[in-house]
């Protein structure tokens, strides 16, 4: 400021800025450039308070006026921003308002329901079942080693029994199980008896695709292992499982061979006029036991094991097993 500077100059500054702040407020588009006025005008380096520390250069009975003035403006320039956010505000709320409209009026867009697919749905009612007898679900890896697929499970290198699992190596030991009884050596390692367990889960082997094989499927295996437990258990266990899934049609059970299971037999259910296999079982080998380092001599138990395509075919009469692959939802649609 000049050395010779009047009251008449620092009022013109103050008029000009009144002018010009008026001006450059009504053009402000939003919030952020309202802020940036207000530390431009008002802040403690903004062109009102440069005017204001000038006025000491001014004679002492003139000072009060220029005071007077700045204070007046300085309550102008603070209405003017604060009518001005109100404005914007309001602005940016009736532009959210269009845009984010909902036409009440316009037809609703039809979204068919999901359906339970029928595999997931028969697996899920067999769990259910055997959980409502007392059996707790466990789970195991599908990438197995040949000790739990096989070895564990009383079927040692060149068993004849390999040739029916014959299933997808993966190197080093590995392979894709070709049941769910590993599950069953897993949890027996870990939890001593007594155990009532049912694994359900997916499985592979190497078979040709055709109406009634797969090279993937769902098995579900059942456990129990106490003390005192013999094939009257078994019967009535697995009776009891296929009379709730299938009703109250006639069980009959056929002695068989499993090599981890001794005795051991296949079950069928009189379905539509004629035996059906649906499950094979038998008691535990003691040499199974022995493996898992197992008293066999105090503890007993029995094993059985079911094609979850198997149960949910003969359910639904679906006649090829390609159809639960397929996702075809002209078939799904239908469950």
């Amino acid at each position: 400021m000049s050395a010779t500077l009047s009251l008449q100059q620092l009022t013109e500054q103050l008029d000009a800025l009144e002018a010009e702040a008026a001006a450059a407020i009504g053009q402000a588009a939003d919030e952020a450039a309202l802020e940036d006025l207000r530390v431009g005008l008002l802040g403690k380096k903004g062109r009102l308070s440069v005017v204001l520390g000038a006025m000491g250069r001014l004679p002492g009975d003139e000072r009060p006026l220029v005071g007077q003035r700045a204070n007046v403006l300085k309550e102008q320039l603070q209405g003017l921003l604060k009518e001005r956010l109100d404005e914007v505000k309001r602005a940016a709320m009736a532009e959210r308002l269009e845009r984010e409209r909902i036409d009440v009026t316009a037809p609703c867009r039809y979204v068919p329901p999901g359906h339970r697919h029928p595999l997931m749905a028969t697996i899920e009612e067999i769990v259910d079942i055997f959980t409502g007898l007392g059996y707790r679900v466990a789970e195991g890896p599908e990438v197995e080693s040949d000790h739990y697929n096989f070895t564990a499970l009383n079927i040692p290198e060149h068993h004849p029994a390999r040739d029916m699992q014959d299933t997808f190596y993966l190197g080093d030991g590995h392979l894709l199980r070709t049941h769910t009884s590993p599950v069953q050596i897993r949890h027996l390692e870990a939890n001593p008896p007594p155990v009532r367990i049912v694994a359900p889960g997916r499985v592979y082997r190497r078979d040709a695709v055709d109406a009634t094989h797969s090279p993937v499927f769902h098995q579900v295996e059942v456990l129990a292992l106490d003390e005192g437990l013999d094939f009257s258990h078994l019967r009535g266990t697995v009776t009891t499982f296929l009379q709730q899934f299938f009703g109250d049609l006639p069980v009959r059970f056929r002695a068989s061979y499993f090599p981890f299971t001794e005795p051991s037999a296949e079950v069928d259910v009189q379905w539509r006029g004629r035996w059906l296999e649906v499950m094979g079982c038998g008691m535990v080998d003691p040499a199974v036991l022995e493996g898992l380092g197992i008293d066999p001599e105090r503890w007993s138990g029995f094993a059985a094991g079911l094609g979850v395509e198997r149960f949910c075919m003969v359910r639904h009469g679906i006649d090829d097993i390609r159809r639960l692959y397929t996702s075809d939802l002209r078939f799904l649609e239908q469950f």
